[in-house]
């Protein structure tokens, strides 16, 4: 289930991980901000804090994202897809090294997370930056409802499944007071909610930058095949013989899955008739109710489309 190797990450994804071979990508590379000083002015206690922290000069760093994400292209799937995280200091070097590449943008998704640090000359810090990108060749994994069906709703009638794939994702960071950890560690919730969407059980991830294992841990607790790298020694060995423990798919019974399933016509082109057909349904049910969403609400099984889908069609007829 896993085959993770503390070498650093460009040597290590040449020699281990063949072409084409990946399915998700899911890493956290140092952002050549200083992260082994922090400490120093935030007054962090770093007491439990694993040493050996290996950053990166800024004036190295639009090279090492060269040859680190190139690694990253050659190593995905067709069709595979990659979350790489980043702050905003260095943020271009990391564009600018995507763009050199064949994969393509999907999302530029905002992780704004609690207790930013605290600032007085300017404002408070308190988001990331997720990357969404693919590789071309094939259709990227995007399971739509994995976590929440077509129909599931919150107590103001909101899609809770339009919701949680909104760009803006509000997901508190890992804390483990009093406990042996690295400097930062991806949020469990984040990482399971990447992998239900982006990938299948039995898929490969990659997380070339291992740091406090999260990713291992949760790819195999979601039942999937993990690989990556980690330089840090201290923290490699501390985490390998951790990660030894879990149990393939424990994580399965415990996290949100989507219930109902997806339209039967989803994503299939509207006939003239049935868009005649639509617009005369729409018109009888709406004398009945009275308000636009009810009727949408009660033709989407009639007409095995979605809310929205049914909605855009109402909408271009009536404009």
């Amino acid at each position: 289930m896993y085959w993770l190797y503390p070498v650093d990450c460009i040597s290590g994804a040449a020699a281990y991980i063949p072409n084409d071979s990946v399915d998700l990508i899911i890493t956290d590379p140092p952002y050549a901000i200083g992260g082994d000083r922090l400490h120093r002015h935030y007054h962090r206690d770093e007491s439990f804090v694993i040493d050996g922290y290996a950053e990166i000069e800024p004036g190295l760093y639009r090279t090492f994202c060269d040859l680190w994400i190139r690694q990253a292209e050659r190593i995905l799937r067709p069709g595979g897809s990659a979350y790489i995280i980043s702050g905003y200091t260095n943020l271009g070097d990391m564009l600018l090294a995507l763009r050199e590449t064949s994969l393509i943008p999907l999302n530029h998704i905002i992780w704004k997370y609690n207790f930013g640090v605290h600032t007085t000359k300017k404002y408070i810090s308190s988001h990331y930056h997720i990357l969404y990108y693919y590789k071309p060749g094939a259709r990227p994994t995007f399971n739509t409802y994995a976590r929440y069906g077509p129909e599931e709703r919150n107590d103001r009638n909101r899609s809770l499944n339009y919701t949680d794939r909104e760009d803006v994702w509000v997901i508190n960071r890992a804390y483990k007071p009093g406990r042996i950890k690295n400097k930062n560690e991806l949020p469990h919730e984040m990482l399971i909610k990447m992998i239900q969407y982006s990938s299948n059980q039995g898929d490969m991830i990659t997380d070339f930058f291992l740091g406090g294992f999260s990713t291992a841990e949760v790819a195999i607790g979601m039942e999937r095949r993990i690989t990556g790298f980690e330089i840090n020694p201290v923290s490699f060995n501390h985490h390998i013989n951790r990660i030894r423990d879990f149990k393939p798919g424990y994580l399965l019974d415990g996290v949100k899955t989507g219930t109902g399933r997806k339209p039967d016509r989803q994503r299939q082109r509207w006939s003239d008739d049935e868009l005649e057909r639509l617009w005369k349904r729409f018109i009888s049910v709406y004398r009945e109710t009275g308000r636009k969403q009810e009727a949408i609400r009660m033709l989407q099984g009639e007409f095995g489309r979605g809310y929205f889908a049914i909605l855009n069609q109402i909408n271009r007829i009536l404009g």
